[in-house]
């Protein structure tokens, strides 16, 4: 990596808990500087705008939640034990797999009306972790863990919006008593439909 590419992917890493806390239209490129240390022509070095700057972040952070989210699902072995795994690192709005919550929630109220570029990179990030979780629904399915007949695609839409909603109702309380309902109720759905 060259220094240039060291120095841009430095700021994205300073610059994402910022984004992801504050909000893309909330964080000035004063923000920045601060957490960086550069000065505003150093970051526009890297990045032309503060728009380049948030869709980096935003890519930056949904990565992380991914690497969060794998890990959680790589220590375990079975279909279940990943949808359970999944939930649990999803739903401790204490301690976020991401620090200032999930990006797919901050980012994707914020943008849906304001940001198409983000918006786009949101809406994709949800496609793609409704299709990892039915993965692994299905591969549960095939090794006969599950019911055959478990429409996968329909459960995989309904716990990623129970829990992304379960989220947001802990943060605003500032506690994990909401999500923990979810919690269990999603796991409850998952466990009727074991064999």
């Amino acid at each position: 990596m060259s220094k240039g590419e060291e120095t841009r992917q430095f700021i994205i890493e300073r610059a994402a808990p910022v984004f992801n806390i504050k909000g893309i239209e909330a964080t000035a490129m004063s923000d920045i500087m601060e957490v960086t240390k550069l000065s505003k022509g150093a970051l526009y070095v890297h990045f032309k705008d503060k728009e380049q700057l948030a869709q980096a972040v935003v890519q930056y952070n949904l990565q992380l939640l991914e690497t969060k989210v794998s890990a959680a699902t790589g220590k375990v072995k079975t279909a279940r034990e990943k949808l359970f795994a999944f939930i649990d690192v999803l739903t401790d709005v204490l301690n976020p797999p991401v620090p200032g919550g999930c990006p797919m929630v901050n980012f994707g109220t914020e943008a849906d009306d304001t940001n198409p570029a983000v918006n786009q990179q949101i809406h994709q990030a949800f496609e793609y972790t409704q299709k990892m979780i039915a993965d692994i629904i299905r591969q549960g399915i095939k090794s006969g863990e599950f019911k055959s007949d478990w429409n996968y695609k329909e459960f995989a839409t309904l716990m990623l919006a129970t829990i992304e909603g379960g989220v947001i109702i802990s943060r605003v309380a500032g506690n994990n008593n909401k999500v923990r309902i979810v919690t269990n109720f999603l796991k409850q759905l998952i466990n009727d439909q074991g064999r």
